[in-house]
């Protein structure tokens, strides 16, 4: 798909989406990068071939990393330009249809958590959720999560088995009982990183959204 590249205002600085429109699109899928990271990351590139099972995809770049900083600004600065970023890609001349699943990975996924009913998800997409800080083992990122599912929406958690910020077994641990079946954990190969080649991580991201928004 051609990509179009949009530039967006925000309360903290200029905003960029990466565009890959679908004809005919079945929904739209919005992520963000890390805190240390942007959107060259393996999983968010490989993620691209959504476009081929009918779906936008959209990689947005966060007004700090435009900017050129290196380390992500608080997550109240991030919230705050995530929300009028949504807006500006699903409202207008050209918006982007619903089912909207947002979502990144990391720092990113915690911004699509705690921004979810604000900008009126559909599903949530958490690339590498990090549950406790690294080497950590407080879980205190759990609320964000636990605030999706609490709202009745979809949400999924695409893990490393060897991420030191919460491995796939924990999610269960800490919401297993709970939730159940609401929360579906992916384990895939590496660390908090994932690996160059995510095969493991797109088959993931498709079957849950297969299941979720079936077709017909």
């Amino acid at each position: 798909m051609p990509l179009q590249i949009k530039e967006i205002e925000t309360p903290t600085g200029v905003a960029r989406a990466h565009l890959e429109r679908v004809p005919n699109a079945r929904g739209t899928v919005v992520v963000s990068h890390g805190a240390g990271g942007g959107i060259e990351a393996s999983d968010l590139a490989a993620l691209r071939v959504l476009t081929a099972d009918g779906w936008n995809y959209v990689r947005v770049e966060q007004p700090w990393r435009v900017a050129g900083r290196k380390v992500a600004t608080p997550p109240k600065t991030l919230d705050a330009a995530w929300v009028p970023i949504i807006a500006a890609l699903t409202t207008g001349r050209g918006k982007l249809g619903h089912p909207l699943i947002v979502g990144g990975r990391s720092a990113g996924a915690r911004v699509a958590c705690r921004t979810a009913v604000e900008v009126g998800a559909d599903a949530v997409l958490a690339l590498s959720f990090p549950l406790s800080g690294s080497g950590k083992t407080d879980r205190a990122r759990a609320p964000e999560l636990r605030g999706v599912l609490e709202a009745g929406i979809p949400v999924a958690v695409v893990q490393g088995v060897s991420d030191p910020m919460g491995k796939p077994e924990e999610f269960g641990e800490e919401f297993g009982e709970e939730y159940g079946d609401a929360l579906p954990v992916y384990a895939c190969k590496g660390t908090h990183s994932f690996g160059r080649r995510p095969d493991d991580v797109v088959a993931a991201v498709r079957g849950w959204l297969e299941a979720t928004f079936p077709l017909g």
